[in-house]
């Protein structure tokens, strides 16, 4: 087959006129074109009253080597690439002669570690803290609804990871050379997304989708041998030291039970605090990273949509719009938008108690009124001195400024845009009403960010009206506080094998360890640890 990319037509173009589009640009005749799929269809809305969509097709003709030749010097034409996804190993430890792998943590990057692993029939244990999609929804509503905060069932921690209550998005910037990401999206689909995410330019599924997907991946994940354990903390970690290497040799869970393993994937996402305390306290090799920090902002979706779509707003291929936004603030601080959710919501995240975390979720319709994303400053460990977990402090801190300036009961601080930026505390909201449950309280949100984080983002708002007019709108409010952005920490692992650089045997993979960012890239992540846990097991 052949991929033909920049196929370009208008946004409200026939279904024929795709076919007749590809028969021009290959110059062949009709009964030559046997057939086509489209591989990508993006858009460009520099114009917005003439928004042009563009795709990338796969075609099947009769010559497939004849039109490139023919066609040699156009550098849209190639041959399609083999997408098709190759284990690198089958039925390992076929006898049991060795301990059976272990997985920790059932978000993308465990989820998809452990799927692969029992597809590759190495029947993977997964332990998961929290508790099945379903009950942790349950939780989370509550939580939401009630103000009552389990810590071991909620937003970070439950089967399906941080990505369940998100916007669903399934695109991703990383290098991807051998076609994992199709592997992520296929097997997505396998269990019950909508086919679009295969082509669309920025597939997402939302929350209620993705539970029933999380459910159907377990149920295949148990029917090839695996076995899932839930509300299973891991509490310590055994490793042995003989001639200077250090070997993890097993697992020690919260209600005492040892498990023997030599190979275990650590997908615990950005919000373990202490089972990083645990490794690193075991001596595993852990340093601080960047992240960043800010608020969620909250626009009406309207006025997003006419901003970027104008005239073609609201139409049903473009959907609800988004932004992505840059801002290289004076004082040196990075300002940029950050998980944006057209029409969604901002939800309470909180993991901890006496501390509030804001994040934002989105339905598959993305229906709601508001457009919301988060606004975050770039921070480095120089900005949080001290050991590899100072970062982890950090956020607590932080977290625990934005609950007390709440009103100590998991309401978050809030405060209207224009006011934040004059530097004076809101009173009453305006046209934009906060999505934010339980309860947004109104108040100075100065107080709880550090002032060079306050200064980048006073400085910020302003500019992005230059992007978007009428970004800059006195009364779009701000939600705070957004700290889980990323990971304060890496786990540092070799490049070859994907082993943590001192542990042989810990498997460091997805968000938490620093090696992801985002549902799809934290599933590639995890099917690449998966392929070196089982080529290890191999030559054991």
């Amino acid at each position: 087959m052949l991929r033909l990319n920049e196929v370009k037509l208008p946004l409200n173009h026939a279904e024929h006129e795709l076919r007749e589009a590809i028969l021009a640009r290959l110059d062949i005749p009709p009964e030559m074109l046997l057939g086509f799929a489209v591989f990508k269809r993006s858009y460009d809305a520099r114009k917005k009253a003439h928004i042009v969509l563009i795709y990338s097709v796969d075609v099947e003709t009769g010559d497939d080597a004849a039109i490139l030749a023919r066609r040699q010097h156009d550098v849209h034409l190639m041959p399609s690439p083999d997408m098709e996804y190759k284990y690198v190993a089958q039925n390992v430890n076929a006898d049991g002669s060795q301990p059976r792998p272990v997985v920790i943590g059932m978000g993308p990057c465990g989820l998809f570690a452990a799927l692969i692993l029992a597809q590759m029939g190495l029947r993977p244990i997964i332990l998961e803290r929290g508790k099945t999609v379903r009950e942790r929804t349950k939780d989370t509503f509550g939580f939401w609804r009630k103000r009552e905060l389990n810590p071991e069932s909620n937003v970070q921690f439950g089967e399906g990871g941080a990505g369940t209550f998100s916007d669903g998005k399934l695109y991703s910037q990383i290098k991807d050379p051998k076609h994992y990401g199709r592997k992520v999206l296929t097997e997505f689909v396998k269990a019950g997304a909508p086919e679009e995410i295969i082509y669309v330019s920025k597939p997402h599924i939302g929350t209620f989708r993705l539970v029933k997907m999380v459910e159907a991946m377990r149920e295949e994940i148990v029917a090839l041998g695996g076995e899932i354990r839930f509300e299973a903390r891991v509490a310590d970690f055994e490793v042995e030291e003989k001639d200077g290497q250090r070997q993890l040799r097993g697992l020690t869970l919260a209600g005492g039970e040892r498990i023997a393993t030599n190979h275990v994937v650590l997908a615990v996402g950005h919000s373990a605090r202490d089972t990083f305390e645990t490794l690193y306290a075991r001596g595993v090799y852990i340093e601080a990273k960047p992240f960043s920090i800010g608020f969620r902002v909250e626009h009406p979706q309207s006025l997003i949509d006419t901003c970027r779509f104008g005239p073609n707003a609201g139409h049903p291929i473009l959907g609800a719009a988004d932004y992505k936004l840059v801002h290289h603030a004076k004082n040196g601080r990075a300002v940029y938008s950050f998980c944006m959710c057209p029409g969604g919501t901002v939800v309470a995240a909180a993991s901890e108690p006496g501390r509030v975390v804001t994040n934002g979720m989105s339905q598959y319709s993305r229906a709601e009124r508001n457009a919301n994303s988060a606004i975050v400053v770039s921070i480095s460990p120089e900005d949080y001195p001290g050991h590899p977990l100072a970062g982890i402090e950090f956020q607590r801190r932080l977290e625990e400024k934005a609950f007390v300036l709440g009103g100590s009961n998991y309401s978050a601080p809030g405060q209207l845009m224009g006011d934040f930026v004059a530097g004076r505390p809101s009173t009453e909201f305006g046209a934009v009403v906060p999505s934010y449950k339980p309860q947004v309280h109104l108040t100075d949100l100065a107080s709880i960010l550090p002032d060079y984080a306050v200064e980048a983002l006073r400085e910020a708002f302003p500019a992005f009206d230059k992007q978007i007019r009428g970004y800059f709108k006195e009364d779009a409010v701000l939600t705070g506080l957004e700290t889980r952005t990323s990971s304060p920490i890496r786990i540092k692992r070799n490049d070859g094998d994907l082993q943590s650089l001192n542990t042989r045997g810990l498997f460091p993979a997805g968000e938490g360890a620093g090696y992801a960012g985002g549902i799809l890239s934290a599933g590639v992540d995890g099917i690449k640890v998966a392929e070196a846990v089982a080529l290890s097991m191999a030559a054991a």
